[in-house]
C-alpha cells in the first residue's frame, strides 16, 4: 500500500512533459545514482531495458524479481524522475490479459 501511495504522488510529478521541466518545477526527481540505489535497497529492483526519448533524456525500466516495476526518465545532466510504477511484470500474465481481437 506505501508503494501505491508514493507512486501516486510520483505518477503525479510524472504528468510533466520533461525531466528538465520536473526538475525545475521542484517535482520526486533525484539524482540518478540516489534513484537507483532507492530502488534496488527498497524494491530489489535493477535496470531490464532502456531506451532514448530524445537525445536529452533516457528511458529505463527497473525490474524486481517479485515483479515490481518502475519506469525512470533521465536527462544528460544526471537528474531523473520517477514516470510510473506498478507491479505484476510478468511476460505470461500480461501476454495473457492483453484480450484477443
Amino acid at each position: 500500500m506505501t508503494r501505491y501511495l508514493w507512486a501516486t504522488m510520483i505518477v503525479a510529478a510524472g504528468a510533466m512533459p520533461t525531466v528538465a521541466a520536473q526538475a525545475e518545477t521542484g517535482s520526486q526527481c533525484a539524482p540518478r545514482a540516489d534513484i537507483v540505489k532507492a530502488l534496488g535497497d527498497k524494491y530489489h529492483e535493477s535496470v531490464a531495458g532502456r531506451g532514448l526519448i530524445n537525445p536529452n533524456v533516457v528511458l529505463e525500466i527497473f525490474v524486481s524479481d517479485q515483479g515490481t516495476w518502475t519506469v525512470v526518465a533521465s536527462d544528460i545532466k544526471g537528474q531523473s524522475c520517477v514516470m510510473s510504477v506498478g507491479e505484476g511484470w510478468d511476460s505470461p500474465t500480461i501476454t495473457a490479459a492483453i484480450p484477443r481481437a
